[in-house]
């Protein structure tokens, strides 16, 4: 009994598979699976949370070695797609000095995941509005006081 309970589990997950690599492709179908750098950061030299009109949050963290991003990373509460476009953006800021980070969009997140559903495409702007929130914390910190 318990083999075709096994059987029957292990169908369902396949047809699960089956159908969003159709859906959202190999390269977004490998971050579902195993999303980059999904963790809390501890100390960051930028942290961003963004609240999207769907419910999802998502959090990214970036730490600089100079003026370039060093690490990165993101948590997300959200759904697939979220978590997704959550890893998509904070791979792409690596290396990155501020001012190449303020060219990462929502469009250049659709546009690594190979494409997005229309009712999916809003993760990708989340996740790029996350990411510009954690830049915006880190300049903020470099601004000196006057004297």
């Amino acid at each position: 009994m318990s083999d075709t309970i096994d059987n029957f589990v292990n169908e369902i997950q396949n047809q699960i598979d089956a159908d969003a690599m159709a859906t959202y492709g190999q390269a977004a179908f490998d971050r579902w699976k195993s999303p980059r750098c999904m963790y809390e950061m501890q100390d960051p030299d930028g942290h961003g949370r963004v609240l999207g009109d769907c419910g999802d949050t998502i959090q990214v963290y970036l730490k600089f070695n100079g003026d370039r991003v060093c690490k990165a990373s993101f948590i997300t509460d959200g759904c697939a797609p979220s978590g997704i476009c959550g890893s998509f953006a904070v791979e792409t800021a690596f290396d990155k000095n501020p001012e190449e980070l303020t060219d990462i969009t929502g469009e250049t997140i659709i546009e690594l995941a190979g494409g997005l559903p229309e009712e999916d495409r809003h993760c990708a702007f989340l996740s790029a509005a996350a990411l510009q929130a954690a830049l915006d914390d880190y300049m903020g910190k470099q601004v000196k006081p006057g004297p």
